[in-house]
């Protein structure tokens, strides 16, 4: 078995509405995103996808994200955009990509700062 990963990044603004705190003040975040592939056998080049195919899927999620106001993205109209719902939201998209008969999308992680976030995965 194995996980591939690639991790990328954006800026955007969002809130967390009916919060108890300070967080339903809007306020932004550098995000952090890992998102891993997990393969079960290797191609002819002996790889399990190509950093490359990662990179590429990802590449129009964070471009839709990044540097925008995360309360006013269509996705998250009736949800709060919190890291949890973040991360969903990337696993959904990407799955159409990165799901093949080889290989298949196991996890996206995300975090707000360096040493917080959450790990979204389908078993």
């Amino acid at each position: 078995m194995f996980d591939i990963f690639i991790q990328t990044h954006f800026s955007a603004g969002h809130h967390l509405r009916d919060y108890p705190g300070n967080c339903e003040m809007p306020h932004g975040h550098n995000w952090h995103v890992e998102i891993t592939v997990r393969a079960e056998t290797l191609d002819e080049l002996g790889m399990g996808v190509d950093f490359r195919t990662i990179k590429n899927a990802a590449a129009a999620v964070i471009k839709d994200l990044d540097h925008c106001n995360l309360n006013e993205h269509p996705s998250f109209q009736d949800r709060n955009p919190s890291s949890e719902n973040i991360a969903h939201y990337i696993f959904t998209t990407l799955q159409k990509e990165l799901n093949q008969p080889r290989y298949r999308l196991y996890s996206v992680q995300v975090g707000e700062t360096p040493s917080s976030g959450v790990i979204y995965r389908e078993d």
